[in-house]
């Protein structure tokens, strides 16, 4: 009998962004791989991984996956891997209308910070940003834009304590939809 293996979606965080930390696609499917991940699958040169496995601690396979790319490439890479179903339970879950939703980011976090944590990063608030954070996820609407936004992730990282990364609505859609096979 074979084992079930579930599908995964992996956020890289920090490469290929200003010629730094060069991760080319092809090496990192092959890499992956040979790791023992099934159906190895990126999207865009971002950091973008859809993957399959038997493996069902995400903790592991974020470990696996950022050994694996230490020791190959050379340099350290945050890796935030989620399964199929929490990705979509986050992308469904966002508490803005569809219209915002479309320019909206979804920053995803490490684990799920503390309330005590939530409440002091809630405080900060700027002109034309807007935000909600729910358990595992910021939903973040920028009115001008996420580049002219004054909210960044070193400061929601700083303050919940936690590891992100962001993805807009966009890439958060073509992920669903690459992994739902």
């Amino acid at each position: 009998m074979e084992i079930e293996k579930k599908r995964y979606i992996a956020l890289l965080r920090g490469i290929n962004v200003g010629g730094h930390k060069k991760v080319p696609m092809i090496e990192l499917r092959t890499l992956l791989s040979k790791i023992g991940l099934v159906g190895v699958n990126t999207y865009i040169q971002s950091g973008n991984v859809i993957f399959q496995s038997e493996k069902t601690d995400t903790k592991a396979l974020e470990d696996l996956i950022a050994n694996s790319i230490a020791n190959n490439f050379g340099f350290e890479v945050p890796v935030l891997v989620k399964t199929r179903l929490e990705f979509s339970t986050i992308f469904f879950n966002c508490p803005f209308d569809e219209e915002k939703k479309k320019d909206s980011y979804f920053i995803m976090l490490s684990e799920e910070p503390g309330e005590q944590l939530v409440k002091k990063a809630s405080q900060k608030t700027y002109t034309n940003d807007e935000y909600v954070i729910k358990k595992d996820c910021i939903y973040l609407f920028c009115e001008n834009g996420y580049g002219r936004s004054k909210f960044n992730l070193s400061y929601f990282e700083k303050t919940l304590n936690v590891d992100a990364t962001a993805r807009n609505y966009k890439t958060m859609l073509k992920l669903l939809s690459l992994s739902d096979i």
